[in-house]
C-alpha cells in the first residue's frame, strides 16, 4: 500500500487531539479533524495562526522556533489550568533536519489512577 496524502490526512483525523500544522510564516497550513471541531472558524487554513494568538504567543512561538532551529525537538510550553492540558510545541523537519513548521501538541493530563480513562475533549473558546 502506498501512502497517500489521503492515507496521512486519515491517520491524523483519527488522532482525537487538535493538530494545527503552521509553517515558518506562521501560515495555518494543515487542520485535522479534532482541530476543526474543536476550533471551528476561529482557525483557518491560510490564515496567520496570530490572528488567534496575542503578541505573547508570538514572542514564545519564536523562542520555541529558535530553540527547534538549534535541535530541540518536541518541547513542553505549559499545563493549562482551564482545561487540565499539557501543551507540547513540536517542530517538523524537512529530510534535511530543516524546520519547515510546527504544530503544537494537547495531551490530557492523567494521573496512574487514571491511565485507562477516556479521553476528554474540550470545548474552551
Amino acid at each position: 500500500m502506498e501512502i497517500t496524502k489521503e492515507i496521512l490526512a486519515a491517520i491524523l483525523d483519527a488522532y482525537v487531539y487538535e493538530v494545527i500544522f503552521v509553517d515558518r510564516t506562521h501560515t495555518v497550513r494543515y487542520l485535522n479533524k479534532a482541530a476543526k471541531e474543536r476550533y471551528g472558524d476561529i482557525v483557518k487554513v491560510g490564515a496567520s495562526l496570530f490572528n488567534c494568538h496575542n503578541e505573547s504567543s508570538k514572542v514564545k512561538i519564536e523562542a520555541f522556533l529558535e530553540r527547534a532551529d538549534a535541535g530541540e525537538n518536541e518541547m513542553f510550553e505549559v499545563l493549562n489550568g482551564t482545561t487540565g492540558e499539557r501543551e507540547f510545541f513540536v517542530p517538523v523537519r524537512d529530510a534535511e533536519g530543516t524546520v519547515i513548521g510546527y504544530f503544537e501538541r494537547h495531551e490530557n493530563y492523567w494521573s496512574k489512577d487514571e491511565a485507562d480513562a477516556p479521553v476528554k475533549i474540550f470545548r474552551v473558546y
